[in-house]
């Protein structure tokens, strides 16, 4: 079962929606609930990992400001060497 939701996009976004569709041969609604569902899931995993990040924090398990520090020198530093 569907239902029926109105939105209001600019123009040029729904020209491209409508190229999308005429070139797989798919209609917009298909696309836009493809897109939807993708936006949701991808929400929902980022709320679920900032909540476990948030309950780790409560319970004190944190790295420290040097910690982190020395590990985004160390990444940097391996980035700007040049390979032999």
């Amino acid at each position: 079962m569907s239902t029926t939701l109105s939105v209001r996009v600019d123009p040029e976004l729904e020209a491209q929606l409508s190229d999308l569709a005429q070139a797989t041969d798919r209609p917009k609604s298909w696309h836009l609930e493809q897109a939807l569902k993708n936006y949701l899931e991808m929400q929902a995993w980022q709320i679920a990992h900032i909540r476990k990040a948030i309950q780790a924090a409560d319970s004190g398990d944190l790295v420290s400001h040097d910690q982190v520090l020395r590990t985004v020198r160390k990444r940097i530093s391996r980035s700007t060497k040049k390979p032999a």
